[in-house]
């Protein structure tokens, strides 16, 4: 028998092989498989932008913000080819809360990119944080400590649905610190709860006027609307509502809230699993979030957020569960 000599050549991954299988890992989301191949690229071939582009995604994804921008400063410290890169940072900032960063590089993206991929997210994103900027002048006030106290007072008593009590602190505040924007809108919920619905209605339709991408305007109105059964009115503010992702956890509750205390559960649900509990956790979260679970039909986890809302606030106990009332 005759034997033929045949030369094996052996099989050495590339970059691009190692890419692939992460790009794979990634679709899947397996994201620390996705991780551990983008690595071995990079490690096959340093020089190569995308590699590093798509290892800052997978870290975007798990919230590891910091390391996605590493990447990207990378990235565009050897090229300016990856003009994508600016909008991905921006992101990631606006993420961290640093939103100065992130107006610096959506600006950048669209200064690059007039018709790119992410042109309508940045000029989103750069709508949110003038919202944002908006939000937080509003606070800088002399009187910053006085403010706090009555602040406070107010809430407790909005958490807990006292009203009336409500109503008399923020009538007070309103003459106080008349240019503070959100004790109006609180005011005009405490009033609307107490029965005088034309005159909050009023309010803040005319808050709109001004101010036309209000978010507390839009929630308030929701709310009145789908209390007052106008199934048209209701529906036009809280389809605003849910195109709105805010960047401060105390806004990314109160549409959670709302969409719970419209019956819009599906939604709700989705908002409340965004929210960093240890971060905002009030009386309302553990309230509505509980009902929420429980409406949609997780009835074990709506009874332990139950449980720990009433360890932390007895006067839920009070209540009741809110399923059962």
């Amino acid at each position: 028998m005759q034997q033929t000599n045949k030369k094996i050549i052996p099989f050495i991954p590339d970059g691009d092989f190692y890419y692939v299988r992460g790009v794979e890992a990634f679709q899947k989301r397996k994201f620390d498989n996705a991780t551990k191949w983008l690595k071995k690229a990079i490690e096959a071939n340093p020089n190569e932008p995308l590699y590093r582009c798509q290892l800052s995604v997978v870290y975007t994804e798990l919230g590891l913000y910091y390391k996605a921008n590493q990447e990207l400063t990378i990235v565009l410290q050897s090229t300016e080819e990856y003009v994508d890169c600016y909008y991905l940072l921006a992101n990631n900032y606006a993420h961290l809360g640093l939103l100065t960063e992130a107006k610096k590089y959506a600006l950048a993206y669209l200064n690059k990119e007039n018709d790119g991929d992410f042109t309508e997210e940045a000029e989103e994103l750069l709508q949110l944080i003038e919202f944002e900027e908006e939000e937080e002048d509003d606070w800088e006030l002399e009187d910053e400590d006085e403010l706090l106290i009555y602040q406070e007072t107010a809430f407790h008593f909005m958490e807990n649905l006292d009203w009336n009590k409500a109503l008399a602190v923020l009538n007070e505040m309103l003459i106080l610190f008349p240019d503070h924007k959100v004790i109006r809108h609180e005011y005009a919920q405490a009033l609307f709860f107490e029965g005088q619905h034309e005159e909050a209605i009023a309010m803040e339709l005319t808050h709109l006027e001004s101010e036309p991408s209000g978010l507390y305007s839009h929630t308030n109105l929701a709310l009145f609307y789908y209390e007052l059964g106008k199934k048209t009115e209701y529906n036009h503010y809280i389809s605003k509502i849910r195109n709105v992702y805010p960047i401060h956890e105390q806004q990314k509750l109160i549409i959670a809230t709302t969409l719970a205390r419209t019956a819009q559960y599906a939604e709700a649900n989705k908002r409340f699993r965004m929210i960093k509990q240890k971060t905002v956790s009030p009386l309302s979260y553990f309230r509505w979030y509980s009902l929420t679970l429980y409406e949609m039909g997780n009835i074990s986890k709506a009874q332990s957020i139950w449980e720990i809302g009433c360890k932390k606030y007895p006067q839920l106990e009070n209540e009741g569960q809110p399923w059962r009332n």
